[in-house]
């Protein structure tokens, strides 16, 4: 991995990968709605915002196959800006022009998964977009009205998975 590629960080977590539960709903030590610290480095040149999108990417859907499930949206995010501190999600003082998106609850900010079972695992990917553009996304923030509106504006995207 070169010094100079776009990368995405957390400090929670651990050399194996895991998050601690306490980003989670479930488990010892959960804290409600609690967002993990992020730290992102070597932004592409040119980029005029970030834009971040969660997902718990083993998700279980009763009727069918696994489909990824959000759990945070955040756009708008400054360029110069390093990252995001523990537990950014739903403050009173955000980050001036830093929105956070719904999830698949249907409301915004960080909301950590239940987690069905203590057999399985799930992933969850965390997504950074470096854009040549502000997207203009309206009123209501969404994954898909996102991913719709940056398409041909992605400069880099720096991937960060973990386990929980």
């Amino acid at each position: 991995m070169s010094s100079e590629e776009f990368r995405l960080v957390s400090p929670t977590i651990d050399n194996e990968g895991k998050l601690p539960r306490k980003y989670t709903k479930g488990g010892q030590g959960v804290q409600k709605n609690l967002s993990p610290p992020l730290e992102w480095y070597n932004v592409p040149e040119g980029t005029k915002s970030l834009a971040l999108v969660v997902e718990d990417i083993d998700a279980p859907d009763p009727s069918g196959p696994l489909v990824p499930w959000t759990v945070w949206v955040v756009v708008d995010i400054p360029p110069e800006l390093k990252g995001l501190p523990e537990g950014y999600s739903g403050k009173d003082e955000q980050i001036a022009g830093v929105r956070e998106g719904n999830n698949d609850h249907k409301i915004p900010g960080w909301r950590g998964p239940l987690m069905p079972s203590h057999d399985h695992d799930h992933s969850f990917q965390f997504k950074l977009f470096a854009l040549d553009d502000h997207p203009k996304l309206g009123h209501t923030v969404t994954k898909e009205r996102l991913l719709d509106a940056i398409e041909g504006h992605v400069l880099g995207e720096a991937i960060l998975t973990a386990l929980a």
